[in-house]
């Protein structure tokens, strides 16, 4: 499997790059105009026809090129191909039947296939590569847990075993450990959904001719508001609406209520590093090893030479494999984080340990200490 991605993304390379090699774009119509007199030297009405046609779909390219990269433009740098295959666009590319020949480079407009029935004046909602994916990757996950569950049984097997041991995994090691055993439950069913979700999207960028739409930067800020959101409604539903604002100083008493002036605005502040660092992580790192993957396997492309593959392929190989592990700690980290953030906004009154009043003040910002009473973990376990 792994090979095969390896020696599709190479293939995509090289077609990207034979099909920016030819030509300069100073003489379009008049190579054009050669190649029709050749097919066709004693008519010349039907060929002016034919010409008009492919100026129109050479300008439909055109459009293409702006919208996602390289279609239609056909850039033959390095850099533009790769920026095709990690930015997002309307067109997908596949291996298929297009202009009446088998081909690795197919096109799917999504412009085409779904027209104007989903812009609404100026809110365009037509659904572009990344969303496409997101769609994709969503439906083949309700599939694997449907099929996992019916065949449950009383000692877990297959599929269903490799489920269970993630959802107890993100249960027990991650919201218990985080959140509390008193409230973890409630946040578990949202700790489960992301970890699923990113993990598909993460492993579905590395399938040939697919996208990776962690690598969005759209995508994992709307992924880091979700977490955002539901740290607030912890924190205040927790403190109540008075101690949520109240937190906001810092902990700072009334006595040195002038020092409000600097703790409100960097406390304030504070609540949207979180949500930050959680977009910037994910998406950074998806976008990483993608760019090192292409770059390397660019390297028999840019040189010119065949016998770069000998050490190009085995680190690509090797980069790709990572990415697999990586795919997975990115889903675990971003889970693990948002469990964080969920359990420092809480405060259990009455607890079994008596420590109330020791915690009675803790918030969004003051997570170390909250989280070691929780899970029994050294403040540095996050």
């Amino acid at each position: 499997m792994t090979a095969a991605t390896l020696v599709t993304l190479a293939l995509s390379l090289s077609l990207a790059q034979h099909d920016a090699a030819p030509a300069p774009a100073a003489a379009p119509v008049e190579q054009h105009g050669a190649a029709t007199e050749a097919a066709a030297p004693d008519a010349h009405a039907a060929p002016a026809g034919e010409h008009g046609a492919a100026v129109e779909a050479h300008a439909a390219g055109g459009e293409h090129g702006q919208a996602a990269g390289h279609e239609g433009g056909h850039d033959e740098s390095l850099g533009a191909v790769m920026m095709h295959h990690v930015t997002d666009g309307y067109v997908i590319e596949h291996p298929g039947f297009c202009n009446g020949r088998p081909a690795w480079n197919c096109e799917w407009d999504l412009r085409e296939t779904f027209g104007d029935a989903l812009k609404f004046g100026a809110l365009d909602m037509t659904p572009t590569k990344h969303v496409m994916m997101m769609w994709f990757a969503s439906a083949l996950l309700l599939v694997v847990v449907l099929a996992a569950v019916r065949k449950k049984s009383l000692v877990p097997r297959g599929l269903y075993n490799f489920i269970e041991v993630l959802v107890a995994f993100v249960r027990n090691e991650i919201a218990v450990k985080n959140i509390g055993e008193k409230d973890a439950d409630r946040f578990v069913p949202y700790l489960v959904t992301a970890f699923f979700f990113i993990l598909f999207l993460n492993l579905f960028g590395l399938i040939p001719f697919s996208a990776t739409a962690t690598a969005n930067l759209s995508v994992t800020v709307a992924l880091a508001l979700f977490t955002f959101f539901i740290t607030q409604y912890a924190a205040i539903r927790a403190m109540g609406v008075g101690g949520y604002l109240a937190h906001l100083t810092g902990g700072v008493p009334k006595s040195l209520a002038p020092l409000w002036i600097i703790m409100i605005p960097v406390e304030f502040l504070g609540l949207f590093t979180k949500p930050f660092a959680l977009t910037v992580r994910l998406f950074a790192n998806m976008v990483a090893g993608h760019f090192v993957i292409l770059a390397l396997l660019g390297l028999i492309f840019a040189l010119g030479t065949p016998w770069v593959a000998f050490g190009s392929v085995p680190m690509a190989l090797g980069i790709f494999l990572l990415e697999l592990f990586v795919a997975f700690v990115q889903a675990y980290i971003f889970t693990m984080l948002s469990s964080l953030f969920i359990g420092a906004g809480l405060v259990h009154h009455g607890d079994d340990h008596g420590h109330a009043e020791e915690h009675g003040h803790a918030g969004p910002g003051m997570g170390s200490e909250h989280g070691s009473h929780v899970a029994g973990a050294s403040p540095g376990h996050g």
